[in-house]
């Protein structure tokens, strides 16, 4: 990979526009397209997946998906996201085994300037049009649910076996074994034995 690329994973300021980066999001979208025209049982997904994460072992996405990469996002083993899946792996992205994740699901890593004057967009040494952004890396441990519409934002890191409520915007890290929620997301309190269905009143 290319210097602008090895900026972009290192979270500096890079060139959006550089034309290997121009090159693997177009690659990547093209693949969203088509895994999205396909039916649930098409075994073309499969293959296509593999090709856009760049791995054989892939997740169960429902779909539709939106990658910007793809290559830069890695997913445990029993991964699971439901539908309209937006990743914005502009840095890297890692998600743990046995991650469920609700309909709606964002996580974007990508940074932009405060000040407005830093988000203009200009002419770059070879006369083209772009801008100076940065991202931050985002992962999650295992044994993580999130529920629908929640948004993870670049820079956080979620514990293992911790719930994300819906509608939630994680803005910092959550730590193991909690449930969070709101915007911007809190821990609300620890998930213990006592949070077992098993002794639920009703459910069997």
């Amino acid at each position: 990979m290319g210097k602008e690329y090895e900026r972009m994973i290192a979270g500096k300021i890079y060139d959006a526009s550089d034309s290997e980066l121009v090159a693997l999001r177009g690659k990547a979208h093209d693949l969203c397209r088509e895994y999205n025209l396909l039916g649930e049982g098409d075994p073309k997904r499969r293959l296509i997946l593999a090709d856009l994460l760049g791995e054989d072992d892939v997740p169960y996405l429902q779909g539709p998906i939106q990658f910007d990469y793809g290559i830069n996002a890695k997913f445990g083993k029993h991964s699971y996201a439901n539908f309209n899946f937006v990743v914005l792996d502009v840095c890297p992205i890692t998600v743990g085994d046995n991650v469920f994740m609700g309909p709606n699901v964002s996580l974007v890593t990508p940074m932009h300037p405060l000040l407005s004057e830093e988000r203009e967009m200009f002419l770059n040494e070879k006369g083209v049009l772009t801008d100076e952004e940065y991202a931050k890396p985002i992962a999650i441990g295992s044994d993580c649910w999130f529920g629908s519409n929640v948004t993870v934002c670049g820079g956080v890191t979620i514990g293992s076996g911790s719930v994300i409520g819906a509608g939630s915007v994680v803005v910092r890290d959550i730590p193991s074994g909690v449930l969070a929620a709101g915007n911007p997301c809190r821990v609300i309190r620890k998930i213990t034995a006592q949070d077992s269905i098993r002794l639920k009143k009703g459910l069997r």
